[in-house]
């Protein structure tokens, strides 16, 4: 049964171009690890400050070994770097580190996360459909 990994990001208005970005940056780090089923950065329209990560796998244990793998350290160690720079804790979502550039206050690139917080949301696919052939 796959495993759904949501990271809510609290990014204020003024930091959205630069999560964007990061995130950009990134691109591929992910899809080449096992287990790995997709992935999206959804912008909020209205109503909240909060971008979600969807992230999809085959199980519990695919993410968990990519969360400790060398690309998740790369592609976390930049911002979680920039953050101890600046005084800033790290990201509640993934203890020990500031991943994409977010907790803490930041104020553009190179200056700390994009994000003021983060919680990781975990679900178990019961159901899924997509368009018929």
């Amino acid at each position: 049964m796959s495993v759904v990994k949501i990271n809510v990001l609290t990014v204020p208005e003024q930091m959205r171009s630069e999560l964007e970005s990061r995130f950009s940056n990134r691109a591929g780090m992910v899809e080449s690890s096992d287990g790995f089923e997709w992935f999206e950065l959804l912008r909020p329209v209205e109503g909240t400050d909060r971008y979600l990560v969807y992230t999809r796998w085959r199980s519990e244990e695919d993410f968990q070994v990519w969360q400790q793998s060398q690309a998740f350290q790369r592609g976390h160690a930049q911002a979680a770097q920039e953050a101890r720079e600046h005084g800033q804790a790290a990201a509640q979502g993934h203890p020990g580190q500031a991943g994409h550039g977010h907790a803490g206050q930041g104020h553009g690139h190179g200056q700390g996360p994009a994000a003021t917080g983060s919680e990781v949301w975990t679900f178990e696919v019961v159901q899924s459909a997509g368009p018929k052939p």
